[in-house]
């Protein structure tokens, strides 16, 4: 019963079912691309795989320096100055140290929200060291919008915070955002965010460049200082996708402790000019202070390493841009999916679809591969792809169920008794000095198909045996089924093979066969028993027929 209902469904869709799933994968690309956007941002673990497995990986910025306040520091500092948070005299002495050799930025990733209640001494040096720079920078932390009716903060409080367009009558709204507590910070102008948001699924990939507060622009830290180091800071993304430098601890590192100590020591073991024209980030690793985020390239990335890599990500201006957005998207997936509609729409041969459609797959996963490699360009495929993958998997099950079908059609209505048991063969037998490719057989086996008004079955032989079954020629044989006392359908099944064979001659034009290559064929007709087996009767009235045919040519 399936059987004949899959044929029925085949017989009366027949290759427009390919059509037709195409136009309905159509409309969902075109739903996805305006409403769900799934398959349009379908590239997480491509592009961590990518990304993490590159063959050529830009190199750190040699002049962007990690000072690490890592487990060792934390052990080294503790006699003296107990647990973490140390007094603020401690980065006072740091930071006026460092900027006696005169680095590019000084940045911290640290962030002093409270006051020191029990060394306000301690608070008021630290303020004092920073009064007297120009290049530190300090980060504030945006907190969630929910909590935005709690705060009393607006964005024009904010020193050095602008706003964009010609519009400045708006009053700014509250956000909910932690600032440093130090006023020289804030004085400084020299703020930016360092929210590092991962996207659904826990990884880290992109870093958000600022925020827009109904029209006020809270810069990212790493964005502030691209703007104060005069790098190229335009036109860049609001989420920027990370070209990552490698694996965790990448960049150049300085254990905070060891610089410190040096500081202080009369007889110098460190270079004096260590961070002349540095970017010097001063940031935690250690795992107890808990800034570590999952990134495309491991499961712990310290999140001072992040902030590093935006940094230097914007100065050489070598973001990963990413190819992909509503119109691309559906352009490239609507291209693989009528390609590969329109190779089973003509029954191309099938092993070739198949060896193209693989082909062309990973041709474009390698191309994107590629590009991340030479270029700073991720191709985003991911979803076209799936989309392409997705349509080829239903047309070949269809194709393969439709073949199984048509191929026990016959023998099963002839032994349900419900068509009746008479048959009609027209062996069309071509002869040629070199056999017929199957892309050939299968075009003119198409042809034939679109002829026959009663849904004929339609199979190809190929004559490529070994031994003496190689004298058989390439045949293609058409098959109608009727019952046995319906002089009516027996009488159109005759004409529309009589007529199939006039017909034969123009059929083969435009197939690509040879010229010289003849076809000759037969019609011969009989009657199956139903209460015998069924496959022996096939193949007499098959060999019945081949006989019939090779009489008509010796007479």
């Amino acid at each position: 019963m399936l059987n004949q209902q899959l044929a029925n469904i085949t017989r009366r869709l027949h290759n427009n079912f390919y059509l037709y799933l195409s136009a309905l994968l159509t409309v969902l690309v075109l739903l996805d691309a305006s409403v769900f956007h799934v398959g349009e941002n379908m590239r997480d673990r491509a592009f961590d795989m990518m990304v993490k497995n590159r063959i050529i990986v830009p190199k750190p910025d040699a002049d962007i320096v990690i000072v690490d306040i890592n487990e060792a520091s934390l052990s080294a500092m503790s006699a003296e100055y107990g647990r973490w948070p140390w007094p603020r005299q401690v980065l006072g002495e740091f930071l006026e140290n460092i900027e006696a050799q005169q680095p590019k930025a000084v940045v911290f990733d640290i962030l002093f929200s409270d006051p020191d209640i029990y060394n306000p001494d301690s608070d008021a040096y630290f303020n004092e060291v920073i009064a007297g720079t120009q290049n530190t920078f300090f980060p504030m932390l945006r907190l969630a919008e929910e909590s935005d009716q709690l705060s009393q903060i607006t964005p024009n409080m904010i020193p050095g915070i602008k706003r964009t367009g010609a519009d400045q009558s708006n009053t700014a709204k509250p956000i909910a955002i932690v600032l440093p507590h130090l006023e020289a910070a804030l004085n400084s102008e020299h703020l930016g965010t360092h929210n590092i948001y991962p996207d659904k699924d826990g990884i880290v990939r992109e870093y958000k460049l600022w925020h827009d507060e109904s029209g006020w622009i809270l810069p990212s830290l790493p964005l502030a200082v691209a703007n104060f180091t005069k790098a190229n800071a335009a036109d860049l993304p609001q989420n920027m996708l990370i070209n990552w430098r490698g694996k965790p601890f990448t960049y150049q590192f300085a254990t905070f402790s060891d610089v410190y100590t040096d500081m202080a020591s009369k007889v110098k073991k460190r270079p004096a000019n260590e961070f002349k024209d540095k970017i010097v980030i001063i940031g935690s690793t250690a795992p107890s202070l808990f800034d570590l985020k999952a990134t495309a390239m491991a499961k712990a990335h310290p999140g001072v390493e992040i902030l590093a890599t935006a940094i230097d990500n914007i100065k050489h201006d070598d973001y990963l841009k990413v190819w992909r957005g509503k119109t691309p998207y559906i352009l490239m997936s609507l291209t693989l999916v009528w390609l590969t509609a329109l190779a089973f729409f003509r029954n191309i041969d099938r092993d070739k679809v198949t060896r193209v459609f693989s082909s062309s797959q990973i041709i474009l996963i390698t191309l994107s591969y590629l590009a991340i490699n030479f270029t700073n360009t991720y191709l985003d495929l991911t979803g076209p792809i799936t989309w392409a993958v997705l349509y080829f998997s239903v047309a070949k099950i269809y194709a393969l169920a439709n073949d199984r079908a048509m191929q026990r059609l016959l023998a099963n209505d002839v032994e349900s008794g419900k068509k009746g048991a008479a048959i009609l063969l027209m062996p069309i037998m071509f002869e040629t000095r070199e056999p017929l490719s199957d892309s050939l057989l299968k075009k003119l086996q198409y042809k034939i198909e679109q002829q026959t008004q009663r849904h004929a079955t339609v199979e190809i032989l190929k004559g490529t045996q070994s031994g003496i079954w190689g004298l058989f020629s390439d045949m293609i044989i058409v098959s109608w089924a009727y019952a046995h006392d319906n002089e009516a359908e027996a009488s159109k099944a005759t004409q529309e093979a009589t007529q199939l064979g006039t017909q034969l001659n123009q059929l083969i034009q435009g197939t690509g066969i040879p010229e010289d290559t003849t076809a000759r064929y037969t019609l011969h007709s009989g009657t199956l028993n139903t209460e015998k087996p069924m496959a022996n009767q096939w193949r007499g009235l098959f060999a019945q027929a081949i006989i019939k045919l090779d009489i008509l040519e010796a007479s």
